[in-house]
């Protein structure tokens, strides 16, 4: 590839994925009409319309989304390892990018980091809290953080924290006048706080098991989230029973603000796991804090 193609792909991929000119001109400092200017040009020795442009609107046509999924990440990876090699030095450096649910980065990442980051000042952590199974190769994130169970099988997994186990609560103030759950069943009678995956875009099913028997349940209620801190605000207010981490809720269990039913349905299960594409080179920031993040029973 000779250095004009190379320094125009560069240009194409950033008006690619910012779908604008104008986006992509202020993330690279280059005016819009020599952006486009540029990608005509590559469109031109190529033989082929690689953006289709509207007044509001750019989109990669099929080439150029060919371009842009098989050509992109190996740009993504010769970056990745530049930014490595510039971090070979004494000190690590650099930025990092997790994606991790809201749990997991209060129970797990937060602590981790204050480990490190008061003694490394030039490393950057970006935290994008997520409750989909994200794509962190596509998203460009450099791990993630998830029970072991989600991890898929191509991702190295490190083991960061305990087995969980889920709790379903309520507030005393609920239960007044109300029969407790005795099953997973009896859920039906009861109003409950529904969490919204972006994943798939529905509600989550309550997950349980016991003597090996599985069952999930598909609770109803007058309020759903899409995250499980207003959850917990909403048990705690008497709104409806949670289904929510076990270590999240037990400071209010103990306090006696929140009252915990069907603790024999609820097993514990595969802990969070820290996982990144096998094919990354570790830089020296994102080894230390793998270090930091390793579970040590």
């Amino acid at each position: 590839m000779d250095r004009e193609n190379a320094s125009d792909l560069l240009v194409f991929l950033a008006v690619a994925r910012e779908r604008s000119f104008t986006r992509a001109a202020a993330k690279l400092g280059m005016s819009q009409s020599a952006l486009s200017q540029i990608v005509r040009n590559l469109e031109e020795r190529l033989g082929v319309r690689l953006l289709n442009r509207t007044t509001r609107s750019v989109a990669p046509t099929q080439a150029g989304d060919r371009l842009l999924q098989h050509v992109g990440p190996k740009f993504d990876e010769m970056d990745i390892e530049l930014t490595a090699l510039g971090e070979l030095r004494e000190k690590p450096a650099g930025n990092i990018r997790i994606t991790a649910t809201e749990h997991a980065a209060q129970a797990i990442l937060l602590p981790a980091l204050a480990k490190i980051l008061p003694k490394y000042r030039d490393i950057r952590v970006e935290v994008i809290v997520d409750y989909g199974l994200a794509n962190i190769v596509a998203q460009r994130y450099d791990a993630g953080i998830r029970p072991g169970e989600l991890v898929e099988k191509d991702m190295i997994a490190v083991r960061v924290g305990p087995d969980l186990r889920m709790a379903v609560v309520g507030a005393p103030s609920y239960f007044a006048g109300r029969k407790k759950p005795r099953t997973p069943r009896d859920l039906t009678e009861h109003d409950c706080l529904n969490l919204r995956l972006p994943t798939h875009g529905g509600l989550y099913a309550w997950e349980f098991e016991k003597d090996g028997r599985a069952l999930n349940v598909r609770v109803d209620g007058q309020l759903v989230f899409n995250g499980a801190g207003p959850l917990l605000t909403a048990s705690l207010n008497g709104f409806g029973l949670a289904y929510l981490m076990e270590n999240n809720v037990q400071p209010y269990i103990s306090e006696g603000r929140l009252v915990r039913v069907l603790s024999d349905w609820c097993p514990p299960f595969s802990g969070y796991h820290l996982y990144y594409p096998s094919r990354r080179q570790p830089s020296p920031a994102f080894a230390l804090l793998v270090d930091a993040l390793r579970y040590r029973r």
